[in-house]
C-alpha cells in the first residue's frame, strides 16, 4: 500500500466536530479516555461499547474531479440540458441555476448558456456527500450551498457536484493533519450528506418496521409531510436553555438534566436518520427526520436502541440518557431543526406547569 493510500486509511478514523453544539455550560469537559456509549445488543446485534457502523463512509471516494473552464455554450438542435452537461463537464443543475432555467428546463437552438467553471466531482454509486467532501478536504455545507441542494438531499449516480474553490488543487499532497483540519462533521452534515447516492431512476428504500435491519448502503425514504407537533423527549429540569450564552457560545437546543438510564422518547413520528457516536461532543446521538424539513436530535445517550432507517412513533423509547460526550452529569441534549436551522424547542413543545 502506497503512502497516499495509508494516509487515506488512517484519515477515515479522524472525525472532528464543529461549533453548532451546546457550549454554554461550564461543565462541558474534554472527551473521556474510555468510550461511554453502550448499544442495545437485542436491538442492534452489537457488543457493548460499540456504536453502529457509519453509513456515510461505506463507499470509498476517489478524488478525481475534472476541471471545467468557464465559458459560453451555444445550444445546438437536439441538445438537452443533461447532454450539454455531459459535453461541457459541468453539472446540469449548476447550468440551470446559472442561467435561470426552471423545470422542465426548456432550451432553444441558438440560446447562449453560461457555463460555470470549477472542479466537478461525478458521483458514483453508493457515495455520500460527506464522504465526497472529505475526499477533497472540503466542508460539505459549502458543497450544499454551491449546488443549491435541497431536502431530501439524495445524490444521483452521475450527478456532477461543483466543489469549493478553496479546496487544495491536489488532495494527494495534503498531509493527514491538513485533511483532518479541513474536514469536520456536525448534525447538519449528517442530515444533508449521509445518504448514499441512488442510481438514476431508482427510488429510495422505505423505512423498516421497529428493530428490523436496513442494508447499510440503502438510501432511505424520509416522510413527505409533518404536522409540526412535538412532545417532550424526557421529563427533567432544563439546565441549559436555547440560544446565546455569551462569549460566542451558543446552545442549539435544550440540555435537560435526568438520571442516568432515563428512557429517551421520540418527540414525534419519523424515521431514524442517524444513530451513532461520531460527533464527540454529543457522545451517543440519534437524529430523526420527520418530513417537511423537520429534524430532532438527541445527544449524550448512554444506550442506543434504534438504527438508521427505522420508523418510530412519538413516545417510543429510542435510547437511554447518560453522560456520553463532553458532559460531566447525566442529561439529554435535545434539538429541533427546521430547514437545517436550529429553532427554540420551547416554541414547539407543550407548556409544562
Amino acid at each position: 500500500m502506497g503512502s497516499y493510500m495509508r494516509h487515506v486509511a488512517i484519515l477515515t478514523l479522524i472525525v472532528g466536530c464543529t461549533a453548532c453544539i451546546p457550549q454554554g455550560r461550564s461543565d462541558y469537559a474534554a472527551p473521556p479516555d474510555q468510550p461511554q456509549l453502550r448499544t442495545d445488543i437485542a436491538a442492534l446485534g452489537t457488543a457493548p461499547e460499540q456504536a453502529p457502523p457509519s453509513t456515510w463512509q461505506t463507499s470509498p471516494v476517489a478524488a478525481n474531479a475534472q476541471r471545467v473552464v468557464s465559458g459560453t455554450y451555444i445550444v445546438q438542435p437536439g441538445d438537452t440540458l443533461l447532454g450539454i452537461a455531459n459535453k461541457t463537464g459541468a453539472g446540469s443543475q449548476i447550468i440551470a441555476s446559472a442561467n435561470g432555467l426552471v423545470e422542465p428546463y426548456v432550451i432553444h437552438p441558438g440560446q447562449r448558456l453560461k457555463i460555470t467553471g470549477g472542479r466537478y466531482h461525478a458521483v458514483n454509486s453508493g457515495e455520500t456527500g460527506i464522504a465526497i467532501a472529505r475526499a477533497y478536504g472540503a466542508a460539505w455545507r459549502e458543497v450544499v450551498a454551491l449546488n443549491a441542494l435541497e431536502e431530501p438531499y439524495v445524490l444521483r449516480v452521475g450527478q456532477k457536484l461543483l466543489l469549493p474553490a478553496t479546496i487544495t488543487s491536489d488532495p494527494a499532497n495534503m498531509s493527514i493533519e491538513q485533511r483532518a483540519a479541513a474536514f469536520s462533521l456536525d448534525i447538519d452534515d449528517i442530515v444533508t450528506g449521509s445518504q448514499p447516492a441512488l442510481a438514476d431512476g431508482a427510488t429510495a428504500t422505505e423505512p423498516s418496521d421497529w428493530r428490523k435491519a436496513i442494508t447499510p448502503n440503502a438510501t432511505i425514504a424520509i416522510p413527505a409531510n409533518f404536522s409540526g407537533r412535538f412532545q417532550w423527549p424526557v421529563d427533567g429540569t432544563v439546565i441549559s436553555s436555547f440560544g446565546s450564552k455569551g462569549d460566542g457560545k451558543v446552545n442549539d437546543g435544550l440540555n435537560i438534566g435526568v438520571p442516568k438510564g432515563t428512557p429517551i422518547r421520540a418527540s414525534a413520528d419519523g424515521v431514524v436518520a442517524y444513530s451513532g457516536d461520531e460527533i464527540g461532543v454529543f457522545g451517543g446521538l440519534i437524529l430523526i427526520s420527520h418530513g417537511s424539513g423537520w429534524v430532532t436530535a438527541y445527544g449524550h445517550a448512554d444506550k442506543l436502541n434504534v438504527t438508521r432507517g427505522q420508523k418510530v412513533k412519538a413516545g417510543e423509547t429510542i435510547g437511554l440518557a447518560g453522560e456520553s460526550g463532553y458532559v460531566q452529569e447525566p442529561q439529554l441534549h435535545f434539538e429541533i431543526r427546521r430547514d437545517r436551522k436550529p429553532v427554540d424547542p420551547n416554541a414547539h413543545l407543550p407548556k409544562r406547569g
